[in-house]
């Protein structure tokens, strides 16, 4: 890093600051499983339970409880439907507005949240509906803004960003913490908000280790961010006093070429391009599939355990409990699959630069995109066992099926297309990701009702689901070969942008 732009500690401080945000606040909503045991406990849409003949294992009679089941369900459905659905409006404000804007919006939604769930009671139990609704947008934006951190450090970006996407799975065990820390006595409502208070480190975060706008990559020399001091504003404004006339400052500096004066996109592949593309289409498909997979099995897991302990309330707290112990591991999970993509950035080679460094990234995707689709089908044959004891081998690759494939999503999206339009292909990938998922509800409903309560012959027909998804790195193969045979008929690689670093210094 060239002198007077950010020092290592202040882009260590970042990254290690996006880590913990990311991991203790951004995808709290996929610990639903054990908040459920608390609110359920607390009594929340307990009046939907009926008296039922079933005896638990004391031999004593337990009500029927399934549309409560349901009730809690659709709220998960729907907070997880928003989290990936407004991650498309909420990418266009991300890519239009800049960092400061969309945390801003972000720290709001979140702190709303929070507070909703903190005054809800039993009898105001609707309010959970916008309550996760909200936690669950102001998460996913806050990742979305932290996922630019990889740009400071690399031929590590890809890693960093499954790094982070793994933090943000490991962040729904702090639903296990508030379920721990309720049966030490600790009240629902003085612990949401805590987390509420919390708000005000992001704020401090967003003002002195966030850039305004965005981070460029490559990185240009003196690139610095955030406030430098009380009473400066942004950080470029001080770089500006100092640098040669006409020359652009750091934050200035953006992803792509600049964008004609016309409007429309910069020189490159557009947005409409992108979106109509084979490769978008499927990588959507590969999404969707293994989204809908892990969201099934995480809004169905209370009744599941239920379904196979046979009532027993010891044993579905133990697996909860474990289940979202598993889920702590996928931070040390997803940064796997970060190796994997950058696997050929590795070693004393130099690395190729201009359109052969962008197809040996894509080249490098196709075995991420393979293996995660194998890991989620392993996860579903264990998930279809209907054996207790084998959920412990279900939650592991759960965990580390997740990781992969929200860490691979983000980082084949930055790979395959440019980065001026990641905000929104990565929204729109989620957006549609999120119709799709809504499927689960009607899952639900046909194991509530027609199955009796089995959900053997959903978790069949899942495993068939999701066997379409290994089209996706079949297509992403058949495009490498096809550029590879344009670059061989061309003569010589495109060559990189004048004035971009060495491959040494910035891989492509």
């Amino acid at each position: 890093m060239a002198g007077g732009g950010a020092g290592v500690a202040k882009r260590l401080g970042t990254l290690l600051s996006g880590l913990l945000e990311c991991g203790a606040f951004c995808g709290i909503i996929f610990g639903w499983a054990s908040l459920v045991f608390v609110l359920k406990d607390l009594g929340y849409f307990e009046e939907l339970c009926e008296p039922a003949a079933a005896s638990g294992p004391n031999r004593t009679m337990l009500p029927d409880c399934s549309r409560q089941d349901e009730q809690f369900s659709l709220v998960f459905t729907i907070g997880s439907f928003m989290n990936n659905f407004m991650t498309f409006p909420m990418g266009f404000i991300f890519d239009r507005f800049g960092t400061a804007v969309a945390r801003l919006i972000a720290i709001s939604l979140y702190t709303g949240g929070t507070l909703l769930v903190a005054f809800s009671t039993p009898e105001l139990a609707v309010l959970l509906f916008p309550a996760m609704s909200m936690l669950s947008v102001g998460g996913i934006l806050l990742i979305l803004t932290n996922m630019q951190v990889g740009n400071l450090f690399g031929k590590y970006r890809s890693i960093i960003i499954t790094l982070y996407n793994g933090a943000f799975d490991s962040s729904s065990a702090i639903f296990l913490i508030i379920k721990v820390l309720y049966e030490h006595g600790l009240s629902l409502r003085a612990m949401f908000l805590f987390m509420a208070a919390c708000s005000a480190w992001h704020l401090l975060r967003t003002l002195f280790l966030m850039p305004r706008t965005r981070i460029p990559y490559p990185l240009p020399p003196a690139y610095d961010y955030g406030l430098r001091c009380p009473g400066r504003s942004q950080s470029y404004r001080t770089y500006e006093e100092k640098r040669p006339p006409g020359e652009a400052g750091p934050e200035e500096t953006p992803l792509e070429p600049t964008t004609p004066r016309g409007g429309g996109d910069p020189p490159g592949m557009p947005f409409g391009a992108c979106v109509r593309s084979g490769l978008f289409a499927w990588h959507v498909a590969w999404l969707s599939v293994m989204q809908l997979r892990h969201y099934l099995f995480i809004g169905t897991l209370n009744p599941l355990l239920d379904h196979l302990a046979r009532g027993d309330p010891h044993l579905v707290s133990t697996y909860t409990n474990a289940f979202a112990f598993t889920q702590l591991c996928g931070v040390l999970c997803a940064p796997w699959n970060g190796l994997i993509l950058d696997r050929h950035k590795r070693g004393k080679a130099p690395r190729p630069e201009g359109a052969l460094g962008a197809l040996a990234d894509l080249r490098a995707s196709v075995l991420s995109l393979a293996v995660t689709v194998a890991q989620c089908l392993l996860f579903s044959v264990c998930a279809a066992v209907p054996v207790l004891p084998v959920q412990f081998a279900t939650f592991v690759l759960q965990v580390i099926s997740r990781s992969f494939l929200y860490g691979g999503n983000a980082a084949f999206l930055a790979i395959a297309f440019p980065p001026q339009h990641f905000g929104k292909l990565y929204g729109l990938a989620m957006a549609l990701s999120a119709l799709v998922a809504l499927l689960q509800y009607p899952c639900v409903t046909l194991v509530r009702g027609p199955l009796h309560g089995d959900p053997f012959y959903v978790n069949l027909g899942l495993i068939a689901v999701v066997l379409v998804a290994f089209v996706s790195p079949v297509v992403v193969a058949r495009e490498c070969r096809r550029r590879a045979k344009e670059l061989g008929a061309a003569g010589t690689p495109l060559a990189a942008p004048p004035g971009a670093e060495t491959p040494d210094e910035v891989p492509r």
